[in-house]
């Protein structure tokens, strides 16, 4: 472990957390600022033990024809459902939508002759949750509210958990926040667990009101919180301040972990030593990564991913290097988001030669490069104005079947306005939108203001006003400065 330690630079790094997140994206590249791509994994795919066949259970069935035909009958029956479902959630939305003065959505829910069950609850709440924006939150809070009292409501159902947490999920992003905590108290007063989500939810809407230690307090003493897929409820709570970024808390918190007498494991040792790397103390951290080996701990394919992008962002290639044959030779092959993470590392730290190196050995190594990897080094060209190597890639990625995302475009409009390519600026953005990648408001806003700042003032107007014709940010479109339609 101490040879780990030694290659480690004195350099921040973002931690890539193993737990809940859904994919890999990318948070807004601000060019010449701190600001990190954000690479986040897949969800832990194995929550039980692989299923043994051999195990007795197997004998349900008296041969491999039987087995295969009873899950073929079993995924037929569950896909029509499935589908029941999906088209029962599509009908309630849009009574959902029609509700008003004229029409009130309960009766109009109580005509669809629709039975409520766990996952009618989720698509729907879910459906409403994709339409929340910024002129809507009010009329979003209120119709979840409305399907789902009415749901419970009816007869042979009762409302889970998860439904509890996608309404308060719906009030968080509604800013409805006396709502939230009297649902909250609802919840806890009819025996639901709280969970790990909830807390993350909650710790989400109170963090700005200084109430996030009481509320961390209040889940410790719970004898109510159910933390899976976690190992215990700290790693839970740990990991929630985490995704807030309250690295003073996660401090906190560890503290009384100790004091509980709970020993700490990869991911715990991993949240915090992020934490202490993002408030300066590196002393702590390279204290913890010692505790860490010396209390038998191996770091797994995360603890790797933090030092690789210390490596990377201390302009250590050769380290790099060797870490990743030590990765090999401790059994876990380096993956694409390793590779990702260091060349993004070394791209901020302005070694791009470097960065082309472990592209190319990410190749090698039989890592073919994704969408996330060619973004990186994309922007890595752009930010140092090497703008024809920046469009060799993404006509590399796009022959490599990659399909760009929104941040692999808005890296490449920035780099074609800074380099006074306007024209073909705005051409990639009708690009973007023929290979059906929406722009965001950052897209809009960077072109927009190169636009305007090389004197293009009637190019920018006309941006704009396709976004008003689309509808796009309507309720921020005010933050450009003269706009009129």
């Amino acid at each position: 472990m101490n040879s780990i330690i030694a290659l480690l630079g004195r350099r921040v790094v973002k931690f890539y957390s193993p737990f809940w997140v859904i994919s890999r994206k990318f948070c807004d590249h601000r060019f010449g600022s701190d600001h990190e791509f954000e690479c986040v994994e897949e969800p832990l795919k194995k929550m039980v033990s692989d299923y043994d066949s051999n195990s007795e259970d197997n004998d349900r069935f008296h041969s491999n024809e039987d087995w295969s035909s009873n899950q073929k009958q079993y995924y037929s029956l569950r896909k029509v459902f499935l589908d029941t479902v999906k088209l029962d959630a599509k009908k309630v939305l849009e009574v959902l939508r029609q509700d008003g003065p004229g029409l009130d959505a309960r009766s109009g829910l109580d005509e669809l002759h629709v039975r409520p069950s766990g996952l009618l609850v989720r698509e729907v709440l879910f459906g409403i949750l994709k339409r929340i924006n910024g002129e809507n939150k009010t009329r979003c809070a209120k119709l979840a509210y409305k399907f789902f009292t009415w749901c419970n409501q009816q007869e042979s159902y009762q409302h889970t958990a998860n439904g509890y947490d996608l309404i308060l999920d719906i009030y968080a992003q509604c800013e409805e926040f006396k709502a939230l905590w009297r649902l909250l108290d609802e919840m806890i007063e009819k025996g639901f667990p709280t969970t790990a989500r909830t807390f993350n939810i909650l710790i989400r809407t109170c963090g700005e009101a200084g109430l996030a230690k009481k509320l961390v307090e209040r889940f410790i003493k719970s004898k109510t919180f159910n933390y899976r897929p976690f190992k215990h409820s700290y790693n839970a709570i740990l990991h929630g301040l985490l995704v807030l970024k309250h690295y003073k808390l996660i401090e906190w918190v560890y503290q009384q972990m100790l004091l509980e007498g709970f020993s700490s494991d990869v991911l715990t040792y991993n949240i915090v030593m992020y934490a202490k790397y993002r408030l300066g103390k590196l002393d702590q951290f390279h204290r913890l990564l010692d505790e860490m080996g010396g209390n038998g701990f191996s770091p797994d394919f995360h603890t790797y991913n933090i030092l690789l992008h210390v490596l990377g962002k201390g302009d250590k290639p050769l380290a790099a290097l060797n870490l990743l044959n030590h990765m090999r030779e401790a059994g876990i092959e380096p993956a694409v988001l390793h590779f990702t993470t260091l060349i993004d590392g070394l791209s901020r730290a302005g070694n791009l030669d470097a960065c082309k190196y472990f592209f190319d050995e990410m190749i090698k190594n039989g890592c073919m490069p994704d969408v996330v990897a060619y973004t990186v080094m994309i922007t890595g060209y752009v930010v140092a104005g090497e703008l024809e190597k920046a469009q060799e890639l993404f006509h590399e990625m796009i022959s490599r079947e990659q399909v760009p995302n929104v941040f692999t475009y808005n890296s490449m409009i920035r780099g074609l306005c800074m380099a006074g390519k306007f024209d073909e600026a705005c051409s990639m953005l009708k690009d973007m939108e023929t290979r059906g990648c929406s722009p965001n408001f950052v897209v809009y806003n960077s072109l927009v203001r190169s636009l305007r700042n090389a004197g293009k003032v009637a190019d920018a107007h006309e941006v704009i006003q396709q976004m008003n014709e689309k509808g796009k940010y309507a309720h921020i479109l005010s933050r450009f400065k003269g706009y009129k339609v």
